[in-house]
């Protein structure tokens, strides 16, 4: 990639002979990048017009092709081009009226770009939300000013020259001139001065005012959250206590190194806080902030479910005067409003969701990711990129603290920490010295013969009861939607699957629909077989929806509450549910891993896990890591109170050392008994991995062209001499999503910068038919 000029001053050329001038003559370009469709950076003479207001950072409009079709790019740098070199374009306009991308936002797209094999324009129009893109939530205002003949006016009324003006023309005139210098609308003036528009329109048509378009925000309210009481800070223990030094420590230490790789970029930017649940990280969390708020800095703090979010927001509410919320749920000139008020450094904190990383702080001074090793900060479309990682870098460029929090942190977070390249910082202690919750499994293959097998079983049952008789609060987790999860005929066998992916449809019952998860196919549930037209179909497996009809049948006085993606789509319906539940309006929550981590509700004495190997088998090497995170996480929304907890973990493998080191809360024989394995198979964290998908509408030239990448990276791994095992091509887990048959290849190496360069000349290098589609995700997290 080549060298950037984002500052007009920087590498200006040599001086030359006078004979040379002419030729040579320089002119100020713009370096900008497409958003889609090309990729690389081209260049466009600033017409003199535009020279003093465009910078980096600001979209403008080019003629594009032979046709010179007007595009829309972003400028990323400027520099001086020779007139006689070519001929050259020139910008047709700028389309916006100041930068909305800051310098350091563009070295972080820009190393974004690198990193994850993306082009740049694409990561800008990530960065930047369409809200703020379109300017949603605005509208054109009329502004008013007098003019310098308007200021005559006034003044020589008042003298003996008298001046032709009525009484109504003069309180206008006055108005004006005790208004702010940019002007006011003229709705307002008419009302301020107790007029119509007729006599403004005669005063502009005299030249006595000026009139000027502006784009305004539309009025609305600062806030999208319902008001909360002001709480003081909490008294912290001994743990919290050592956490918050440290953290205050590291705030004076830590330094901005002139290069960085991740993740070695030193102990003082990056600390990992682990802390069992309940320990009360939030509460350093929030103490921290506040000394870095002293300093005259702003935090990000990004929280992984989209359900995390209003109690987040809640809690830091309560605690500061000034928070703003980035997530999807916003509108777009909520996301607008909110990116304003950002950018002009009115927010104290920023609390969001993946995106939030990108938050236009001016004055950034520390970033907090809880739950760190969570895989919803994995973007899954370009420009792939893992906020954790973002944010670091982020950390480096602008000197800022990075928190990592979680009471089970990723595998590659604490290999780091170990190994000193991040500051670790344990919390093995509950607040108030609260025990961690007794957990117990129950062995699903242990039944009754004459017992009809159902989601609870007899334990789950009589604790269920238990609980609701003490007036206590229950939470469910069951990781699957809908009501069964498997439609099949047991006269031939067959299974109803998606005519569009290689997957089975799921039944839905309240829809009587049979839909698929991927691509959201949906179909009338059958009543008889496709094949056989047998009427004996059989509806097997159990959904978020069969939990609640059963847990509805069992407990009818009960009040009950499903969460999942299909319950809560309308927006506000996470923090309506969670409120509701916060206040004792519902008795058992039950759904799916969205209510499974950062959820606080002293009264749950009871969390009960459906069926905990629901994600133990599949073909991911991350599988066993994520169900002890699942498992551990859902564990520990119980017992934050006095009246303590109780947890039971349904399961046909008990024995398994995953669910036993779950069911201990132990986390470090965990990561005694993972480690090994992942370093006996060179697996992350020993290992730079990337994962290729090659994708096509046929199977033959999908599978022959993901060889032919094989060949291409044999080639340059060879070339390049670097340290390398490739694995493929083979069919994907599911090798059909969408009507494409699905190929991948999986690229492990030592060296994550000679893999990421390896891949980038396979990418320039590589030609693949049209109709096939190939992506490069480097630090995949899903290989399904």
């Amino acid at each position: 990639m080549s060298q950037l000029l984002l500052f007009p001053e920087e590498n200006q050329p040599e001086s030359l002979e006078p004979w040379k001038i002419d030729s040579q003559e320089k002119l100020p370009a713009a370096q900008v990048v497409f958003t889609e469709g090309v990729p690389g950076f081209f260049d466009y003479i600033i017409p003199p017009m535009f020279r003093e207001i465009i910078s980096p950072g600001c979209r403008v409009e080019v003629p594009l092709g032979k046709n010179n079709r007007p595009c829309t790019a972003y400028c990323v740098g400027i520099h001086q081009v020779s007139q006689n070199e070519r001929k050259w374009k020139s910008i047709l306009r700028i389309l916006d009226n100041h930068t909305l991308i800051s310098p350091n936002m563009l070295r972080l797209t820009q190393w974004i770009a690198q990193n994850y094999l993306c082009p740049w324009g694409q990561v800008l129009q990530t960065v930047l939300p369409a809200g703020v893109r379109e300017q949603a939530g605005t509208r054109m205002a009329t502004f008013m000013t007098l003019s310098p003949s308007g200021k005559e006016a006034v003044r020589l009324y008042n003298t003996t020259e008298k001046i032709k003006l009525t009484p109504v023309q003069l309180r206008i005139l006055q108005t004006l001139q005790n208004a702010p210098a940019h002007g006011i609308p003229s709705t307002e003036l008419a009302q301020r001065a107790k007029s119509s528009q007729g006599p403004i329109k005669l005063l502009r048509e005299r030249g006595f005012i000026i009139s000027t378009k502006e784009r305004i925000l539309n009025p609305t309210e600062d806030d999208f959250f319902s008001p909360v009481t002001p709480s003081e800070d909490r008294s912290l223990n001994t743990y919290q206590k050592n956490a918050l030094e440290i953290l205050s420590s590291l705030l004076d230490t830590r330094h901005t190194p002139p290069t960085f790789c991740l993740p070695e970029v030193g102990a003082t930017n990056v600390a990992l806080l682990h802390g069992v649940t309940g320990s009360g990280k939030t509460e350093v969390y929030i103490q921290i902030i506040r000394e870095v708020l002293r300093r005259g800095k702003q935090a990000i703090v990004l929280v992984p479910e989209i359900s995390l979010t209003p109690q987040t927001v809640r809690r830091f509410r309560s605690r500061f005067t000034s928070v703003a919320v980035l997530h999807s749920h916003l509108t777009d000139a909520q996301r607008h409003h909110e990116w304003l008020r950002i950018m002009r450094g009115d927010v104290e904190v920023i609390v969001g969701a993946r995106s939030a990383i990108f938050a236009p702080t001016p004055k950034l001074g520390i970033i907090i990711i809880d739950e760190e090793h969570e895989s919803s900060f994995k973007q899954e479309t370009a420009p792939r990129y893992h906020a954790r990682d973002v944010a670091i870098c982020r950390g480096v460029m602008e000197n800022a603290l990075v928190i990592l929090g979680s009471a089970t942190p990723c595998l590659e977070s604490w290999h780091h920490a170990s190994e000193g390249k991040y500051c670790l910082i344990n919390m093995p202690r509950r607040v108030m010295n609260r025990p961690l919750p007794e957990v117990q499994t129950v062995d699903l293959r242990v039944r009754d013969p004459k017992e009809t097998f159902h989601s609870l079983g007899r334990k789950m049952h009589f604790a269920l009861r238990n609980c609701l008789e003490e007036g206590h609060q229950a939470i469910l987790l069951l990781n699957r939607r809908g009501y069964s999860t498997h439609i099949q005929c047991p006269a031939c066998g067959t299974v109803i699957t998606c005519p569009h992916c290689d997957i089975s449809l799921t039944h839905h019952r309240f829809q009587n629909l049979a839909i698929c998860h991927h691509c959201d196919f949906q179909q009338k549930a059958p009543e008889f077989c496709p094949q056989c037209k047998s009427p004996r179909i059989r509806y097997s497996g159990i959904g978020t929806q069969k939990l609640e009809q059963e847990v509805c049948a069992r407990f009818p006085q009960a009040r009950i509450l499903r969460m999942d993606t299909d319950s809560m789509q309308q927006r506000g319906a996470h923090e309506q549910a969670l409120s509701r539940f916060r206040n004792g309006e519902i008795d058992i929550l039950l759904g799916t891993q969205m209510i499974a981590k950062g959820l606080d509700f002293p009264n749950v004495t009871l969390v009960g896990v459906i069926n905990a190997d629901t994600a133990l088998h599949l073909p991911d090497f991350r599988a066993s890591e994520r169900t002890f995170h699942l498992i551990t996480q859902v564990a520990g929304r119980t017992g934050r109170g006095e009246k303590g907890g109780q947890v039971l973990v349904q399961t046909f493998q008990p024995e398994n050392p995953i669910i036993q080191f779950s069911c201990q809360h132990d986390y470090n024989a965990f990561v005694s008994h993972e480690l090994p394995i992942r370093k006996k198979w060179n697996y992350p964290p020993f290992s730079a991995l990337a994962r290729i998908v090659v994708k096509g509408k046929s199977l033959e030239l999908t599978e022959k062209t993901a060889e032919e990448i094989v060949k291409n990276i044999h080639s340059h791994v060879k070339f390049l001499d670097i340290n390398a095992r490739i694995l493929g091509p083979v069919p994907c887990p599911v090798p059909k999503l969408k009507d494409l048959y699905r190929f991948h290849i999986q690229i492990h190496a030592a060296s994550r910068e000679k893999l990421r360069d390896t891949l980038k000349l396979v990418q320039d290098t590589q030609k693949t038919p049209d109709q096939i589609q190939w992506i490069i995700d480097m630090d995949p997290i899903s290989m399904l």
